[in-house]
């Protein structure tokens, strides 16, 4: 399962991801990981959640945030959920087409290997894609 956060800036989506995390922390019986941009959730989220600073590595575009996403997967498959805070940002690149073929590539994943995605994206609601609203 994919969901979508959608909101403009300081909408509170960042917010509603760290309480996502550790609520999911208390209930999910495999491992979470929150995927952010820089260290700011650091104090926020459960020291029981892996939190993952997306700048520490090379994500240039969606292609290469799926094959971290994968990475991040295939060294612990005992994770059961994957939050992703500021998705334009983590990626460097504001496209709804590439986001939208980003979130049905994660959708594929996340059947394949039963993982739930939660992603918080910057974006007028009413500016997302007819694709991208089947995952709010």
């Amino acid at each position: 399962m994919v969901k979508l956060i959608i909101g403009g800036t300081g909408s509170g989506k960042t917010k509603e991801i760290v309480d996502q995390v550790n609520a999911a922390v208390q209930e999910e019986k495999g491992s979470v990981v929150c995927i952010s941009r820089g260290n700011k959730l650091t104090f926020d989220i459960s020291h029981d959640a892996r939190l993952i600073d997306a700048t520490d590595y090379p994500i240039k575009d969606f292609n290469s945030l799926l094959g971290f996403v994968c990475g991040i997967h295939a060294g612990n498959y005992d994770i059961s959920r994957v939050f992703i805070d500021s998705l334009y940002k983590i990626a460097g690149v504001n496209d709804v087409q590439q986001a939208e073929d980003f979130l049905n590539d994660l959708e594929k994943f996340s059947e394949q290997h039963t993982v739930n995605f939660t992603i918080a994206v910057s974006e007028d609601p009413n500016a997302v894609s007819e694709g991208m609203k089947r995952f709010l």
